[in-house]
């Protein structure tokens, strides 16, 4: 079936996004400098792409920048004005981003920080708000992450949290897999937390089985 789920994200790939030079070189730089292939596909870096653009998104936050993949993506659907802060702990992947979005000619628009991200976020005070979040980052930090997205955003900021269903391991109550905790802890967070219009969707494709949270501040 894993095989079937690749080749549907190929298909769409060809028929909706077509060749791209850009994101594929920085593909390919990311792997010959040794980052992990944990970026999201292609079709969704497009997805968040239209999502920021819907939102009208003049200022992104992006939680783990790993090798930039997404990072440009999103800055794609900033205006000229507009303004993406990414935030990423491995010295080495922010390096290796700062290359992809140089070459992206995207490095005006993109702040990237380094370092823990609970702390860059606690550090983060006096700024205007952020329109759209992205969170791809560790996930034992995901509740918090969300809860910080809240406070540096405003009244209709959109969220997105990948990698939420984990091929299903959300559901394993007993887990000692710390990705599997933090996942059912954000989970716990959204239900419980009034200030969010949230819901979640699986995805299969080329990234497995996994999915997304998908949030709005109230």
């Amino acid at each position: 079936m894993g095989e079937r789920w690749q080749a549907v994200d190929d298909y769409i790939a060809a028929k909706l996004l077509g060749d791209d030079d850009v994101l594929a070189t920085t593909l390919a730089n990311n792997a010959a400098q040794g980052l992990p292939p944990i970026d999201v596909s292609a079709a969704q870096g497009k997805m968040l792409c239209l999502l920021a653009q819907i939102a009208g998104a003049k200022r992104i936050l992006e939680i783990g920048t790993l090798g930039g993949y997404s990072t440009i993506w999103l800055a794609r659907a900033l205006p000229e004005d507009g303004r993406l802060v990414t935030l990423e702990l491995d010295p080495h992947h922010a390096s290796v981003a700062r290359v992809n979005l140089e070459r992206a000619q995207l490095s005006a628009k993109i702040d990237i920080r380094v370092g823990p991200a609970v702390d860059s976020l606690a550090a983060m005070t006096g700024h205007a708000p952020f329109d759209f979040v992205f969170i791809d980052a560790d996930k034992q930090s995901n509740a918090h992450y969300v809860r910080e997205a809240i406070r540096l955003g405003h009244a209709g900021t959109t969220i997105v949290v990948d990698n939420v269903v984990r091929e299903g391991g959300v559901l394993e109550v007993d887990s000692d897999d710390e990705r599997i905790v933090g996942t059912r802890a954000l989970f716990d967070m959204l239900s419980a937390e009034p200030r969010l219009d949230a819901t979640a969707v699986q995805t299969v494709g080329a990234k497995k089985w996994d999915g997304f949270v998908l949030a709005r501040v109230r």
